[in-house]
């Protein structure tokens, strides 16, 4: 968005300010009527600390609670320290449980039972629950905000049974159906309720043909489901078929952010955390050193092999010009085909049953890519240097490394998901390091053994 249109929709502070130095509600409830939660959040931020206390506790319970889903954890913090524990915890009996759980799993332990017992024994029984399941599985990301009905409702008795529960519910386009021992049984779409006959059974009108995931399933298998199946929320049961919860589509685009991030994070080698750009320089540091050292030593392997081509480099000088060149190509192929694969697994699109194919399609495209840039570099240099078999040489050169950068930067990520490894440790500056020691290595092989061509 152009900076011209972002500052259009900023909300002139200046009058929240002086509502604000004046202690009055009804000053201040005009100026943020009907505002959503992101845009009371980027006021609060705004505020300087003097404005921020006051700010917060004209706010209905409500909208802080709305102000708090929408935060990131570190906001979160600073919102809940402006509050005491009593008006926190009335905050929180309006947020979804597993926002509150989520909220919780970022405080201290002594904290996090002290703002249960002042909840509501409900809700506080809901987050205990959902604390138990580990952050990021189904269990984890579900809610148990939703509307189930019993199998022996008609549509007339769940219709009015959805408008007393509605209010509370954090999606109401599906509605589950339980037998009396809580398992599920069935779920009708809100649509094909308001259109069946009032007097239908419920079971005539649902669907039995369920799609669930168990509690303990990981997040990215649960966001791949909901993806395939354009679901807007997805049903979590557990091992007697009991439902739990349900993960609705707000959670799982979360979900796809943070594993998106974390995928990126790893294949940048910064460590999984890193994506918060703003961090403590020591912990940022740890986190990279151990993957530079690594690669510290493989470029010490590197230039321990390339001395065995000194005699090489000093009768042909040549050649040095080209070594950035000839290395860089080969790791932004690399590159290329280990950003196709990672997307290929990541969306499961890429099966074992491809991995062959996508090998073949991938060698393909190293050779169509090495035969192209080979003869643009034999004619180049033969032009500056005027000497064809250096030409040749370097082409050649290119040609084999651009092939054999694409089939590793394939193969080496398809061959750690075989082994249960995740793919993105794989990241790109080894994948670039390691390139960089086999191009040279055929390349300085290449003209040692063509060298009487070059003299």
């Amino acid at each position: 968005m152009p900076e011209t249109e972002e500052r259009q929709r900023e909300i002139d502070l200046d009058p929240i300010k002086v509502a604000l130095q004046k202690r009055e509600k009804r000053f201040l409830r005009p100026l943020i009527a009907e505002l959503q939660p992101y845009d009371l959040g980027q006021i609060f931020f705004r505020l300087s600390g003097r404005y921020r206390s006051h700010f917060i506790r004209m706010l209905e319970p409500d909208e802080i609670a709305q102000l708090l889903e929408e935060s990131e954890s570190v906001e979160q913090q600073e919102i809940l320290a402006k509050l005491g524990p009593e008006k926190t915890s009335e905050v929180l009996n309006r947020m979804s449980s597993d926002e509150v759980a989520d909220l919780m799993g970022e405080l201290e332990e002594s904290n996090v039972q002290t703002l249960l017992r002042f909840m509501e024994r409900d809700e506080a029984d809901k987050v205990r629950a959902l604390l138990h399941y580990p952050e990021d599985t189904a269990g984890g990301k579900m809610t148990m905000e939703y509307v189930s009905v019993y199998d022996y409702y008609t549509v007339e008795e769940v219709i009015a049974y959805l408008r007393r529960e509605a209010p509370t519910a954090e999606t109401v386009y599906y509605i589950y159906v339980i037998d009396a021992d809580d398992r599920l049984v069935g779920v009708v779409s809100l649509r094909e309720l308001l259109i069946a006959s009032p007097e239908k059974p419920i079971t005539e009108v649902m669907y039995e043909r369920i799609i669930s995931v168990p509690a303990g399933m990981d997040q990215e298998e649960v966001a791949q489901l909901m993806e395939r199946y354009d679901f807007l929320a997805i049903p979590v049961v557990d091992d007697e078929n009991r439902l739990l919860g349900i993960i609705t589509i707000d959670d799982v685009v979360d979900v796809l952010i943070e594993e998106a991030q974390e995928d990126i994070s790893k294949l940048s080698a910064v460590g999984q955390t890193e994506m918060d750009v703003l961090t403590h320089p020591f912990a940022s540091a740890r986190r990279r050193i151990p993957w530079l050292v690594l690669l510290l030593f493989i470029g010490m392997l590197t230039a321990s092999l390339l001395s065995t081509f000194e005699e090489t480099i000093n009768r042909v000088a040549a050649l040095a010009y080209f070594m950035p060149m000839i290395a860089g190509m080969t790791g932004n192929t690399g590159t290329q085909s280990l950003a196709l694969v990672i997307r290929g697994l990541s969306s499961g699109q890429l099966t074992r049953d491809k991995y062959m194919q996508i090998l073949k399609q991938e060698g393909l495209v190293g050779i169509i890519i090495g035969s192209v840039c080979s003869v643009l570099i034999v004619v180049m240099v033969t032009l500056l240097n005027g000497q064809l078999s250096l030409g040749l040489v370097v082409g050649a050169s290119m040609w084999c490394t651009l092939i054999l950068g694409t089939l590793g930067g394939t193969l080496i990520p398809l061959t750690l998901h075989l082994l249960k490894v995740d793919p993105t440790v794989a990241s790109g500056p080894l994948i670039t390091t390691v390139n960089d020691v086999f191009s040279l290595l055929i390349y300085f092989g290449m003209a040692t053994m063509f060298l009487h061509y070059l003299l």
